[in-house]
């Protein structure tokens, strides 16, 4: 079990989990659980690490189809300017791989931000916690659980 898994299930929150076999060759992470997963690309979900004015960490999460708007993200945040963070520090800050970093269950909370589109939908996907892991639960409740806020976010 994830932490990711382990935080939706403590909180009580209806979730559902998918695995499928993950390729190691796969280009996109967040496409090939999309079509593994025979589920539009516009309602799975990608988790991305940024770097808010060269300091504070904090979480985007947008359509694996879409680009994190760092300007987007930046203002939302209260930031000057957004940057990707490195992946060695994403990895130690969140507790996961790259391609398996979940906005749930991180080792530090971070300030977490979730793309407006994801409330078009009962259910959407985010990573479980590892690579070929989703779980599958509604917008409001994912943002309940990383106390996350939606704002525009995908370009």
């Amino acid at each position: 079990m994830t932490p990711a898994i382990h935080s939706a299930k403590q909180a009580g929150f209806a979730f559902q989990l998918h695995e499928y076999d993950h390729d190691a060759a796969a280009l996109s992470y967040g496409l090939e659980a999309a079509a593994k997963l025979g589920v539009a690309v516009e309602q799975v979900f990608k988790t991305l690490v940024v770097k808010l004015d060269g300091k504070q960490l904090a979480v985007g999460v947008v359509p694996v189809n879409c680009q994190l708007g760092l300007k987007q993200i930046a203002k939302a945040a209260g930031a000057k300017k957004a940057a990707m963070a490195e992946p060695l520090e994403v990895e130690r800050v969140t507790g996961y791989v790259l391609g398996g970093v979940s906005p749930l269950g991180q080792k530090r909370r971070l300030p977490t931000f979730i793309d407006l589109s994801a409330e078009a939908y009962a259910s959407i996907y985010v990573s479980a916690g590892r690579r070929g892991l989703e779980i599958e639960l509604a917008p409001r409740d994912l943002a309940t659980l990383s106390q996350a806020i939606f704002v525009p976010l995908a370009t």
